[in-house]
């Protein structure tokens, strides 16, 4: 790996690591697309590559700042949820790859960006704004 690769790759996650810390995403929304289109990765290999990095405990810190923080302010995280949301992300996780590994490059990228242009839709608000324009 030369160390264009390397500058790429640290930029990648470095850039996945800021957006985690600071709203609560990264793998899919930051490292999938940037792995695609900077790294030539497959989707399949991108997605895996996402998984991968959070395999590695790489937002203990971001975790345990908001962690800490919440508690000072009166509204703390609940643990019994984070571990319950955890089982189901594994067995989801799973579930999902295994079904992901059965689709081809081209159906998985449109299924990816449908969910990306879904979630953004409904955050900025443009599903009731059309709502409204109706009535």
């Amino acid at each position: 790996m030369n160390a264009y690769y390397i500058l790429v790759l640290l930029i990648i996650g470095l850039s996945a690591g800021i957006l985690s810390g600071l709203v609560g995403v990264g793998g899919g929304i930051i490292l999938v697309p940037a792995l695609i289109y900077f790294m030539n990765y497959t989707q399949h290999q991108a997605q895996g590559s996402s998984l991968g990095v959070l395999t590695l405990p790489v937002v203990i810190l971001a975790f345990l700042k908001y962690y800490s923080d919440c508690k000072k302010m009166g509204t703390p995280i609940d643990i019994k949820v984070i571990i319950l949301l955890a089982c189901g992300f594994i067995i989801g996780g799973f579930l999902g790859s295994n079904i992901a590994l059965k689709l081809n490059q081209d159906a998985l990228k449109k299924i990816f960006a449908l969910i990306l242009f879904y979630t953004a839709f409904k955050m900025l608000g443009w599903d009731k704004a059309i709502l409204n324009l109706f009535r």
